[in-house]
């Protein structure tokens, strides 16, 4: 198998984790969060989704990472519906997928851009940041299920 396709079937596992978490917040909790400072159940979608976008971006540009999270966040900050954030979760998923494909595995393990993000570190070590970030979100979202007493489902497999 290509670095490629690893690095694909890896961002699908976590899609599916991702989705499998998440499936049982519905629309009606898109304005949910625990506290007034904290993101919404959309806002917490659309930035594991911005974030897949920006690892790619970051990996494959010149200029490396953007890191102007001020910037990034007013986006991400405007979502107030959960169906349009896992619209957009979906699109960052399939276009990074088409991305990482046409990539070759010399590509992938060339190194990172310099710079505090992984600077140096071969591309393919997004792959890794993407999974655990968007953990990192469903866990969150499994949170703020329970706190609305739902049960969040077991992300590794319907049991």
């Amino acid at each position: 198998m290509t670095l490629a396709k690893s690095a694909v079937a890896e961002l699908s596992s976590a899609q599916e984790f991702f989705n499998r978490s998440t499936r049982n917040l519905t629309e009606s909790l898109s304005a949910y969060a625990p506290a007034p400072e904290m993101m919404t159940v959309a806002q917490q979608v659309a930035h594991a989704a911005q974030t897949i976008d920006w690892f790619i971006e970051g990996a494959f540009s010149p200029a490396g990472f953007d890191l102007n999270f001020e910037e990034h966040a007013k986006p991400v900050m405007a979502v107030t519906s959960l169906d349009a954030a896992r619209a957009w979760f979906e699109k960052s998923v399939a276009g990074a997928s088409a991305v990482l494909g046409t990539k070759s595995d010399e590509e992938l393990l060339a190194p990172l851009p310099e710079g505090p993000i992984m600077g140096g570190l071969p591309r393919l070590a997004i792959i890794s940041a993407i999974t655990d970030h968007t953990a990192h979100h469903r866990g969150a979202l499994t949170v703020y299920a329970r706190l609305n007493g739902i049960v969040p489902p077991m992300p590794y497999g319907d049991m």
